[in-house]
């Protein structure tokens, strides 16, 4: 063979070498990478797209931050001429320093001290001849409400007398016998049979007065029983305890019996506010937990009292459980059935930026405020806010003022309507709204 055939041999062999090299690295690419790597539907399919795959430039992708989705708003300027400012009657309020609350606050009513409160019945059947409180009316203990006509009690005031005037006449047999045995004119054993008689005869007439004494008849009064006295058949109904009349079902000519309901009477110097606990607020409430009760009825009027019971029971309904709280009344202010509110807890020992419920607007998923443009008049910013815990008409701000800003109070509903009207903001009612800097969130007023 000569050196030209050599040279042609040669070549061919590194032209076959080098396409079976690029054909095996060919296909060692394609298994390696799989077939969803081929595609931009496979890179879909793995989770992750080329910009999320991809850190922002500069940034390593290991400290790339997270999306700032809860990040603050920027702030907005909305312009207002003087017409429609005046027109919407708004007010300019000062931002202000106060002692935040963490009062928690429970609806309630005024309910009566169910251990002072006590429903008096006859002691026994009749018919009613007098009635001598109204309903309302201040009782004392022992006072009459009600005078009872009672056949019941004429009959057991005509059996005492007779088994009394038995009793008497067994006791002058007794002593006749007990002389005649001394003389021998009578035996031992009848002594003994008249001694028995006269013990059965006592019993009947203390069981008798027992039972007079139980119907409401005084021990003179049974004594000044006898044959030839006039027997009063009336009993009188007392009070049992000192307070008011809430229920009076008695009137003269009703016919009653031991069962019957004749009045209700409660004593009023202490009552109860029973209140509904929502069950996010379970834990802020415990049986002895300071509880402070207003009334829409007096505004100044503030009563202490404590937790004396927690109903174990949740409403299915509306998920709240029935707090008791009982108070002094001593002056009666109260009254039952009347709305209350009770507050459990106090204020913070903090100073906080303050400002009026009424500047307050929401706003998507935000709150915020307007703030006076000191710069520009006619102008407001539009700020958001952070709210703390409310004090009466004012709240709490955590971020977004401080002391001595000036927003607007009454009337800052005109000011988010003719920022909506301006188209400022589009998207945020929906969520589609996101600041993209998180250095954006305060932006100088124009």
């Amino acid at each position: 063979m000569n050196s030209e055939s050599r040279v042609r041999v040669h070549w061919a062999v590194l032209v076959a070498t080098a396409v079976v090299l690029i054909a095996a690295g060919g296909g060692a690419t394609y298994f390696w990478l799989g077939p969803g790597s081929a595609s931009p539907e496979g890179a879909h399919d793995h989770g992750a797209t080329a910009e999320q795959l991809s850190p922002s430039p500069g940034i390593p992708a290991d400290t790339a931050p997270a999306p700032r989705e809860s990040a603050p708003l920027p702030d907005v300027v909305v312009s207002l001429n003087q017409t429609a400012a005046d027109r919407s009657g708004m007010t300019i309020e000062q931002v202000t320093e106060g002692f935040a609350s963490d009062e928690l606050r429970a609806p309630g009513i005024v309910e009566a001290n169910a251990y002072r409160q006590v429903a008096v019945t006859p002691i026994v059947s009749g018919r009613i001849t007098r009635v001598s409180v109204d309903l309302g009316q201040h009782v004392q203990q022992g006072q009459t409400l009600a005078v009872i006509f009672s056949p019941e009690l004429a009959e057991l005031q005509t059996r005492f007398v007779s088994a009394r005037a038995e009793l008497e006449a067994h006791e002058q047999e007794l002593l006749r016998t007990e002389r005649l045995v001394e003389i021998g004119a009578a035996s031992r054993q009848e002594l003994e049979r008249i001694h028995a008689g006269h013990t059965a005869r006592r019993a009947e007439v203390e069981s008798a007065a027992s039972r007079l004494r139980l119907l409401g008849l005084s021990a003179g009064a049974i004594e000044r029983l006898g044959p030839g006295q006039t027997q009063d058949p009336t009993t009188e109904v007392p009070a049992p305890i000192t307070g008011v009349v809430t229920e009076r079902l008695a009137n003269v000519g009703l016919n009653v019996d031991q069962s019957a309901k004749l009045f209700t009477v409660v004593d009023l110097s202490s009552v109860w506010v029973v209140a509904n606990l929502y069950e996010k607020d379970f834990a802020r409430v415990r049986v002895g937990t300071a509880a402070t009760v207003t009334t829409h009825a007096y505004p100044d009027l503030r009563l202490q009292g404590r937790v004396s019971y927690i109903d174990p029971q949740v409403s299915q309904e509306t998920r709240t459980a029935r707090v008791r709280v009982e108070v002094p009344n001593v002056r009666a202010e109260l009254r039952l059935g009347m709305y209350a509110e009770a507050l459990f807890g106090g204020r913070s020992g903090t100073l906080t930026p303050m400002i009026p419920r009424t500047a307050v607007q929401n706003v998507g998923d935000r709150t915020v405020v307007y703030l006076v443009n000191s710069q520009k008049a006619g102008t407001f910013i539009e700020r958001e806010v952070r709210l703390g815990a409310a004090a009466g008409d004012y709240v709490s701000v955590l971020t977004g003022v401080q002391r001595g800003d000036a927003v607007v109070g009454k009337g800052s509903f005109y000011v988010r309507a003719e920022r909506e009207r301006l188209g400022l903001r589009a998207g945020l009612a929906t969520g589609a709204y996101r600041p993209t800097d998180a250095t954006s969130h305060r932006r100088a007023p124009s």
